[in-house]
């Protein structure tokens, strides 16, 4: 029982001295627990209820007893005051109480002040009292479960008020709170029994949030981590690299979900399957619980070049549903090989209205005035004046291994597969094939593994189909026969539908020379591909395009259209087909124009009776479009539609 200062009484004040003779009446602060009493002391008491045989009297919100009858010399009501001696606390955790009647007596006041254990040290049997901050609360049929992190640790604490009923109402997610209780083992992992739970207030809560925030952003701090390979331009991206590590690495030791939005092709799978397993790793690394990186982490891909407003709400209700259903905070979501344009807005801005994170890792040319006040992190190397040539495959393994250095050598030829899956243009390609090379991987199977992604990806659709890409990339596989088997299957199934399209659309190629001199194909794929099928749209108009590219080495565009859509590829032309787009909606009237992309990619929807004069209207913006050798559309994803 710790006295922090002396009161008074019966309007006299008490001396603050050790000379004071007078009996002490303890005030116990609300929080005090049966550690802070003792028998033959007095106390400050409320009256809780009264019965024939006496009154319940409370000395803390944490510890109540019974006067009886015997001891009262006048009656009571609820909420009268009184001072009490505590005469015993029996073994089945009854507490007597009888009535102390002096006059004159000197107040001390209590807080109370149990000492705190770290969830790391936390042992089955022993009497705690932890402090941290809740991350989760969920209502079972039974007890209410708060899953509380502190400096050191995440763990679950039961509480049981009734069956389902919840406990503690008045503590809500993100509450800083004191747990005491007894430590159990529970399916394998320690838990918490709760005997109090306590909401810290004000200065207390301050404190501990201070305490918290800086210990985990110690803990989170990446380890540091040489790259795979040397490339001046890749450090230009690093610093901001290793602070979205550490802001990943933070969420998870908070406890709150990540939803990871990555493009469906193979860089974007190059991307998104790495850093995946990397948070997995890390999240069984410090939570005790074995289906922790189950529900904390789901991978997603997204058909379209831009975070279209089906897949927010699809997220959206997906994590309104997980707070309702297991009390968890709504989810971190990071964007990789997409999300840095002005089409990403909207949909950003939907998400501002539930105050979730979002974090962006692309290569693809950035509207930052758009979209940077609505990030929490943005990785592009547009920013540092680099361009689509460093691939988001490319630097996400290198945040994989910032999460997790454990993971380098099942990374090493993952680079290579996404460089040559997005055809990347850059110096350090033949440093990232040869590191994969070192590895058993030669420029064939490279090119393969990507093609069995992208084929993959088309069939998969909204899955994320996590262990067939896992295999087909051979990250978190463990059967190498296995991987090598499916590769070869899928790669040669894509390369057979990609002939079969090809003999089918190639020969309906129209083609016509611009005022700029640049040659423009069109084909009308609604009559002359394969729909629903494998290459989509998107990708037979880049095949189609690549071709045009290889025979003539000249500029090139490419148009691929349907009864109320277009896909557009570029090479050596600068479109700006953002710009574009904005135009065509307002020139063409009742167009219904719609749409995006980049400098030399991207697809506009239009309305389908206007589709002749949106076309029109598009070659004549293409046929004054400025000539540019550099701008090449054999690294820019290919677009689903």
């Amino acid at each position: 029982m710790t006295a922090e200062n002396a009161g008074d009484s019966g309007g006299e004040s008490a001396p603050d001295s050790e000379g004071d003779s007078r009996p002490v009446v303890y005030d116990l602060a609300p929080n005090c627990t049966l550690e802070d009493v003792e028998a033959g002391a007095n106390y400050h008491a409320v009256v809780n209820g009264v019965v024939e045989y006496g009154i319940f009297v409370d000395v803390s919100d944490e510890v109540s007893g019974l006067v009886h009858e015997s001891n009262l010399s006048r009656s009571y009501e609820v909420g009268d005051r009184l001072t009490v001696t505590l005469e015993e606390v029996k073994e089945n955790g009854d507490i007597a109480f009888d009535v102390f009647e002096e006059s004159t007596y000197q107040t001390v006041v209590v807080d109370h002040e149990p000492d705190i254990t770290p969830i790391e040290e936390l042992s089955a049997g022993d009497t705690v009292h932890v402090e941290g901050q809740v991350a989760q609360i969920k209502q079972t049929g039974g007890p209410t479960l708060f899953r509380v992190v502190d400096e050191t640790g995440i763990v679950s604490a039961a509480a049981f008020r009734e069956a389902g009923v919840r406990a503690f109402p008045a503590v809500d997610v993100e509450d800083v709170v004191r747990v005491g209780g007894t430590v159990e083992s529970h399916d394998g992992s320690v838990q918490i029994e709760v005997d109090s739970l306590t909401r810290l207030d004000d200065e207390d809560a301050t404190e501990a949030r201070q305490r918290l925030d800086a210990a985990l952003d110690e803990r989170a701090a990446p380890p540091s981590v040489e790259p795979l390979v040397e490339w001046p331009a890749f450090e230009k991206l690093r610093d901001d690299l290793e602070a979205l590590a550490g802001l990943l690495r933070r969420t998870v030791l908070e406890g709150r979900p990540i939803r990871v939005r990555h493009h469906a092709d193979g860089d974007g799978m190059c991307a998104s399957v790495p850093v995946q397993l990397a948070l997995e790793n890390f999240i069984e690394s410090v939570h005790d619980d074995e289906d922790a990186s189950r529900h904390l982490v789901k991978r997603l891909p997204s058909k379209a070049p831009f975070y279209e407003m089906e897949d927010v709400t699809r997220d959206l209700n997906f994590a309104l549903e997980g707070r309702a259903r297991h009390g968890q905070r709504l989810p971190f979501l990071l964007m990789l090989d997409n999300g840095s344009t002005e089409e990403d807005v909207p949909a950003y801005e939907n998400l501002a209205h539930y105050d979730m994170p979002i974090a962006v890792v692309d290569h693809h040319h950035p509207d930052p005035e758009a979209v940077e006040d609505l990030l929490d992190a943005h990785v592009n190397p547009y920013l540092y004046d680099e361009d689509y040539r460093i691939t988001t495959g490319m630097m996400c393994v290198e945040l994989a291994r910032m999460i997790d250095p454990d993971l380098t050598d099942e990374l090493r030829h993952v680079p290579a597969v996404a460089g040559l899956a997005d055809r990347s243009k850059a110096g350090a390609m033949e440093k990232y094939i040869a590191l994969a090379e070192a590895e058993g991987y030669d420029r064939d199977r490279l090119l393969d593994v990507g093609e069995a992604l992208d084929y993959a990806a088309h069939w998969l659709r909204y899955n994320d189909g996590q262990s067939l890409v896992n295999d087909v990339l051979n990250v978190g596989c463990d059967d190498e026969s296995r991987h090598r088997e499916l590769v070869e299957f899928l790669a040669t199934r894509a390369e057979r539908d990609v002939e079969r399209q090809m003999d089918a659309a190639a020969p309906h190629l129209e083609h016509e020379r611009l005022d700029s001199d640049a040659h423009l194909y069109t084909v009308d794929l609604d009559e002359w591909a394969h729909r629903f099928t494998y290459p989509a749209p998107g990708k037979t108009t880049g095949k189609l395009h690549d071709r045009k590219v290889r025979e003539h080495g000249e500029p090139v565009i490419t148009i691929g259209y349907g009864p109320d859509f277009a896909v557009l590829r570029s090479d050596g032309v600068r479109l700006d087909i953002p710009r574009m787009v904005a135009e065509l909606n307002e020139e063409v009237v009742g167009g219904g124009v719609s749409g995006g992309g980049h400098l030399v990619v991207g697809s506009i929807k239009f309305v389908k009776g206007m589709r002749e004069e949106v076309i029109d209207s598009l070659v004549e913006k293409m046929a004054e479009a400025e000539l540019d050798e550099e701008l090449s559309s054999q690294a820019i994803v290919d677009t689903e539609v």
